[in-house]
C-alpha cells in the first residue's frame, strides 16, 4: 500500500502518543490519585492505531478492559480519559466509569468491558444495527486471546457470517490471558479460525506491524461496506507489562524473561520509527518536537484532571437504569 509521507508520519505520532500516555500512568500510578485499576497495552499500539486508522469517525468500535490505545486511536478526548482513571466528573465516563469503562460516543466508541469477552456481543449488536439502519458503517470489536476462549466469540461469529453482518473482529494476540499463556488455553493454533471465504475473510498478521495492520484492516472495511460480511484478523503481539497495575506491581515468575526481552525487541513503535528514520520520511529533529507537543499535551491533561471536581454526593445514582 502506497501512503503519504502524512498518514505514515501520523501513524507514527498516534503510536507515540499512546505510548507516552502509558508509560505516564504507570509512573504516577503508585501516587493513588488514580484509584481505577489500570491495564496498559505498551506493546500492542500498532493494533489500536492500525485498525482505527481505516475507520471513519461515525465506524463504530467495542472495545475491552486494555483500551486506552483503542479509545485514543478513534478520537477519543486525552483530557477525558486522564479525568476518567482519577474519578472525576470531566472524565469520559463522569467518572463513574475508570479505566475499564470507556466511552465517547461523537467519535464512535461506544464503550469498553470490563468483562471478558463482553464487547464481542456489543460489536456483533451493533453491526446488526447498522445492517437494520442501511448506514453503511462498521464496526470493530477489539478483544483479547483470553476472550476467545470465550462461547459468546463463537456465537457471534456464527450470527456474523449468517447475517453477513459489517463487523470485524479484531484479536489482540497478547500471548497472555492473566497469567496463563495461550499455549496452556488453545490446543495447536486453534485461536486462528477459518471458514469458506464467502462467509469470512480470516487472517493472521504481524500485529506490531502498523502497515499491516492498517492494510488488512482496510481491506476488511471494504468487504464490510460493500456487503460482503464479516472478517476476522488475528493480530500477533504481545503484553509488554503484567496484568494489571503498574510495571512496579507485576508479578514475577510466570514468563520467561528471555521471551520478554525477545519481544521488546520487536517493540511497534520502535519498529516503525526506524522506517521512517531510515527512509528519511521523518527526522530526529522532527521527532523530538513530536515528543515535546505530546508531553506538554500530556502534562495538560494531567493537571486538567487533577484540579476538576469529584462527582458530588448527590449524583451517586445519576444514569443508573430503572424499571
Amino acid at each position: 500500500m502506497d501512503l503519504s509521507r502524512q498518514k505514515m508520519t501520523t501513524l507514527y505520532h498516534e503510536m507515540l502518543r499512546i505510548r507516552m500516555v502509558q508509560l505516564k500512568i504507570d509512573s504516577l500510578y503508585l501516587q493513588d490519585e488514580m484509584k481505577t485499576p489500570i491495564h496498559l497495552c505498551i506493546g500492542q499500539e500498532a493494533v489500536a492505531v492500525g485498525v482505527c486508522a481505516a475507520l471513519k469517525q461515525d465506524d463504530y468500535i467495542s472495545s475491552n478492559h486494555r483500551g486506552h490505545g483503542h479509545y485514543l486511536a478513534k478520537g477519543g478526548e486525552l483530557k477525558a480519559l486522564i479525568a476518567e482513571l482519577h474519578g472525576k466528573k470531566t472524565g469520559c465516563s463522569k467518572g463513574y466509569g475508570g479505566s475499564m469503562h470507556l466511552v465517547d460516543v461523537s467519535v464512535g466508541h461506544l464503550g469498553s468491558s470490563s468483562i471478558v469477552g463482553g464487547g464481542i456481543s456489543i460489536g456483533t449488536g451493533l453491526g446488526l444495527a447498522i445492517k437494520m439502519k442501511n448506514s453503511n458503517q462498521v464496526s470493530a470489536v477489539f478483544f483479547g486471546d483470553g476472550a476467545a476462549d470465550e462461547g459468546v466469540f463463537y456465537e457471534s461469529l456464527n450470527f456474523a457470517m449468517l447475517k453477513r453482518l459489517p463487523v470485524i473482529y479484531i484479536l489482540e494476540n497478547n500471548q497472555w490471558s492473566v497469567y496463563s499463556h495461550v499455549s496452556a488455553r488453545q490446543v495447536g493454533e486453534n485461536i486462528f479460525h477459518f471458514a469458506p471465504s464467502d462467509l469470512l475473510s480470516s487472517k493472521r498478521i504481524d500485529g506490531n506491524n502498523v502497515l499491516s495492520v492498517y492494510e488488512t484492516t482496510c481491506q476488511a472495511v471494504k468487504r464490510a461496506r460493500n456487503g460482503l460480511g464479516p472478517s476476522f484478523i488475528e493480530c500477533e503481539t504481545y503484553r509488554i507489562c503484567g496484568h494489571a497495575g503498574c510495571r512496579a506491581q507485576e508479578q514475577i515468575g510466570y514468563r520467561d524473561p528471555g521471551d520478554v526481552k525477545a519481544w521488546l525487541e520487536k517493540c511497534p513503535v520502535a519498529k516503525f520509527e526506524k522506517i521512517l528514520l531510515d527512509e528519511g520520511i521523518l527526522t530526529e529533529n522532527e521527532k523530538s518536537a513530536m515528543e515535546q507537543r505530546i508531553e506538554s499535551e500530556i502534562e495538560e491533561a494531567f493537571s486538567f484532571a487533577l484540579k476538576s471536581p469529584f462527582p458530588t454526593e448527590h449524583e451517586v445514582f445519576n444514569y443508573l437504569f430503572c424499571e
